[in-house]
C-alpha cells in the first residue's frame, strides 16, 4: 500500500532561511484558521514573533500573496483572503469528481486499504481528545489515501493541486467546534467500513454526502 502512504508533493516548504520561516510561520495559520479571512496581518508583528526582521517577512507576504492567500496593501501589510463562495463551488465540484470515482474503484481492494484508513482515523480521534493533531490536516490525509490508492498518478496530482484550498475549507467547516469534528470522524468511519466490505457505490456515496455537508457548513457565516 505504498501508493496509498505516498507522501504529499506539495505538502514541502522551503528550509532554513529567516523568509521561509516566516513563510511556513503564516501559511500554516492561514490554512488552519487561525488566521481568519478579513484579518489584517502586520510584517511588523509576524517579525516580532519570530525575532527576525521586515524584510524576510515581506518576501513569505509576497509568496502568499502569489498563492492568493493575501492581498498586500502598502505600509498596512497583508489581508487575509477570505474563501469565496465561487471557490468553495469550484472545490466541491472537482473534489466530488475525483473522491467519489475513486472510493468506489479502490473499494474492489477492500482490506488492502483498511490498516491505513484505520491509522488515519486514529490519528483524527487525537485531534479531537487532545489537540495534538491538525485536524484539516488528518482530514486531508483520510481522503488522500483513497485518492492515492487508485494509482492513477495524473488524478492524484489533480487532487493535490486543492490542497491549500481544501484545508482552507476544512477549517472553515469544523471551526474548532468538537460536535463537527466528531461527526466528520463518524463519517470517514462510514466510508472505510464500505470500502472495507468491497461496496463502492456505497463508498462513491457516502463519500458525496460527506462531501456536501461539510462544504455546506463552511458556507455558513460564522455565528
Amino acid at each position: 500500500m505504498e501508493d496509498a502512504l505516498a507522501p504529499d508533493p506539495t505538502a514541502t516548504v522551503a528550509t532554513g532561511s529567516a523568509a521561509a520561516r516566516a513563510y511556513a510561520h503564516v501559511k500554516q495559520r492561514l490554512l488552519d484558521g487561525r488566521y481568519a479571512g478579513g484579518t489584517l496581518l502586520s510584517e511588523n508583528e509576524i517579525a516580532r514573533q519570530l525575532g527576525i526582521s521586515r524584510t524576510p517577512v515581506r518576501q513569505a507576504f509576497l509568496q502568499l500573496e502569489a498563492e492568493e492567500l493575501l492581498e498586500l496593501y502598502p505600509r498596512r501589510g497583508g489581508l487575509v483572503r477570505p474563501v469565496s463562495a465561487a471557490e468553495i463551488e469550484d472545490v466541491l465540484e472537482a473534489r466530488l469528481l475525483i473522491e467519489q470515482h475513486c472510493a468506489r474503484r479502490v473499494a474492489a481492494r477492500g482490506a488492502e486499504l483498511t490498516a491505513a484508513l484505520e491509522e488515519s482515523l486514529a490519528e483524527q480521534s487525537r485531534a479531537l481528545v487532545d489537540g495534538s493533531v491538525d485536524f484539516a490536516s488528518s482530514d486531508r490525509r483520510f481522503h488522500r489515501t483513497i485518492v492515492a490508492a487508485n494509482r492513477n498518478a495524473i488524478l492524484t496530482r489533480q487532487y493535490d493541486s486543492l490542497r491549500d484550498r481544501q484545508r482552507r475549507i476544512t477549517a472553515a467547516a469544523v471551526a474548532e467546534d468538537r460536535d463537527r469534528v466528531a461527526r466528520f470522524i463518524a463519517e470517514h468511519r462510514e466510508i472505510a467500513a464500505a470500502i472495507e466490505r468491497r461496496d463502492g457505490d456505497a463508498a462513491a456515496e457516502l463519500t458525496a454526502a460527506h462531501l456536501r455537508g461539510a462544504y455546506a457548513q463552511a458556507r455558513r457565516p460564522p455565528a
